[in-house]
């Protein structure tokens, strides 16, 4: 089949939607499909057109932003014009260009499958304001024109706004999960570079530092988890640094995170297999995300497939996995007192908080996730 992917940012972004969507398209390019991403060039340095690991990547020029929306003019032109040689059109929401997008590829007869990440909770603002509603009416229409939509967990889709309205398109497919193999030598060269000393234990948070990830919530908790477990740091792994619309947030945790000293270390974005090696270090997976923006985790599934178990905000979506496999633990959301306790109690027990590792990394394996999509796909275009 021809697939067309459009989606607002792509990789080298780094985000969950990013990693997820790129993740998909190798492995359906991998099973013998034609796949074309339509894009952002969100930075001027990256290439309007190439071809990366049998993916077509297609990069319109940005003319502004909308918050950390993208306007690209030539979008609907571009869009016509690779629907047209497409056989089914999948769309990434959130995405401001989603809904004449949708539109316009079922006027060419193709189906559409939306895949819908989550919910879009912007800081509050005026011009924040007017990129949810604007994201929030593209969704709307694009959802209207949809043949399908995907999302990760039926849990996520019960409880969202959004999604309820449309229940009857609903095909629940997990996000893909892949990581770099290493090996033990590679694991113990990375804990002495991360300066991990033996007995230590490590809580680890990978993401990019923004409001919606709850950061604030594990640097309130921390200190009470060394009350207990004295040997207790954190290691963030991700963006922390001039993340585009963070840059408030992260001056006003700045103070807090200062003060804990060497209990918090800040790793920066770090590569492929030290990423590996970072789970296989962390004791384990902190994910204290606060909304539905967070629409299910895919760290905690990472580290999960290292055998690390995951403690995360009891939200539609995220508490799925924990819950499914029984390593790790949902605590209530927005309280530190509350994530403290949990943290200890499986930093405690970790004996009680194993799962089938083997069983979980088949089950969202990029392959697995793939073969979802593409009988879906095959249905719609038959």
């Amino acid at each position: 089949m021809r697939i067309l992917i459009t989606l607002t940012y792509y990789r080298p972004h780094y985000s969950g939607l990013t990693i997820a969507s790129e993740r998909l398209a190798k492995a359906l390019v991998a099973r013998g499909h034609q796949v074309t991403v339509l894009t952002s060039q969100f930075s001027k340095e990256l290439p309007r057109d190439e071809i990366v690991d049998g993916v077509h990547i297609i990069r319109l020029p940005v003319a502004f932003r909308i918050s950390k929306g993208v306007i690209m003019p030539t979008m609907p032109l571009r869009a016509w014009q690779e629907a047209r040689k497409a056989d089914i059109v999948n769309l990434h929401l959130p995405q401001l260009d989603a809904a004449p997008i949708a539109v316009l590829s079922r006027m060419l007869g193709k189906p559409v499958v939306l895949t819908y990440q989550c919910d879009l909770q912007l800081p509050q603002g005026f011009v924040h304001a007017l990129a949810n509603l604007a994201s929030n009416f593209a969704n709307r229409i694009s959802a209207s024109f949809a043949n399908a939509l995907v999302t990760t967990t039926q849990d996520y889709a019960e409880e969202s706004t959004f999604l309820k309205r449309y229940i009857h398109k609903i095909h629940v497919i997990p996000p893909p999960i892949k990581l770099t193999n290493v090996d033990r030598k590679f694991i113990e060269e990375t804990r002495k570079k991360f300066g991990v000393a033996p007995g230590q234990i490590v809580i680890g948070m990978a993401t990019r530092l923004a409001a919606e990830k709850g950061v604030e919530y594990l640097v309130k908790a921390l200190p009470k988890v060394v009350e207990r477990l004295p040997q207790a740091r954190v290691l963030y792994a991700g963006a922390h640094e001039n993340v585009m619309g963070e840059e408030a947030y992260a001056a006003k945790l700045a103070p807090s995170i200062k003060a804990l000293g060497d209990r918090w270390k800040f790793l920066g974005l770090i590569p492929d297999d030290e990423l590996t090696a970072f789970f296989h270090i962390c004791d384990v997976i902190a994910v204290p995300s606060t909304n539905s923006t967070e629409a299910f985790g895919l760290v905690q599934v990472e580290g999960m497939t290292c055998g690390t178990p995951a403690v995360v905000s009891n939200l539609p979506g995220v508490r799925r996995p924990v819950l499914q496999t029984g390593m790790g633990r949902a605590f209530q959301t927005e309280d530190a007192d509350d994530l403290a306790e949990a943290l200890i109690e499986v930093l405690s027990k970790p004996d009680d908080y194993q799962g089938d590792v083997p069983k979980i990394t088949k089950r969202y394996a990029p392959e697995t996730i793939a073969e979802e999509y593409e009988a879906l796909f095959k249905e719609l275009v038959e």
